[in-house]
């Protein structure tokens, strides 16, 4: 007999996991950036999909994953709750491509993908994240695989045809 499958989580932009062995996390990435966390001994770890570097504005009590840095202490609960230090953990940051047209990233304010890209590595140096890898930038989205068990993350880029497309019309 088979042993099942592992079961695996997707995570959509502003969604986190936190798990153990047991499970695989998957997700496609364009603008977005993933931060995963692993522990090597306890194979725990998490990861975290978000939209953009900050949130603007007044924004209340409640966190939000859509946020680098909300994200990121959102996730932090559940590494804090294993006991073990910050530092013992891995992390990796994967995401951050540029698929808007040129026009919209010419725009300083529209650098979503830079943005966040600057928001990971600020918050892996305020944190002293242990980096092992990172897959940051260009214009290709991501899909990605983060197996829990082992701590390996698997990036698959892919073109994105066309970012805005337009209607078409079709004639008889």
């Amino acid at each position: 007999m088979m042993p099942s499958p592992r079961p695996e989580i997707f995570l959509q932009p502003g969604e986190w996991h936190f798990g153990n062995a047991e499970t695989r996390v998957r997700t496609l990435l364009g603008s977005c950036v993933a931060i995963t966390l692993w522990h090597p001994r306890l194979q725990l770890g998490g990861m975290c999909h978000y939209m953009l570097a900050r949130r603007g504005g007044h924004h209340g009590n409640a966190l939000s994953g859509r946020y680098a840095d909300e994200a990121i202490l959102l996730m932090l609960r559940d590494v804090l709750a294993t006991g073990r230090p910050l530092k013992e953990f891995h992390a990796k940051l994967i995401g951050g491509a540029a698929v808007l047209t040129v026009i919209e990233r010419s725009l300083p304010q529209h650098d979503v993908p830079g943005l966040n890209i600057a928001a990971a590595q600020q918050l892996a140096h305020q944190l002293g994240l242990n980096i092992k890898a990172e897959d940051l930038g260009g214009s290709c989205a991501r899909l990605v695989l983060f197996d829990i068990q082992s701590g390996d993350v698997w990036v698959r880029q892919t073109q994105v045809v066309n970012a805005n497309p337009e209607p078409v019309t079709r004639r008889r």
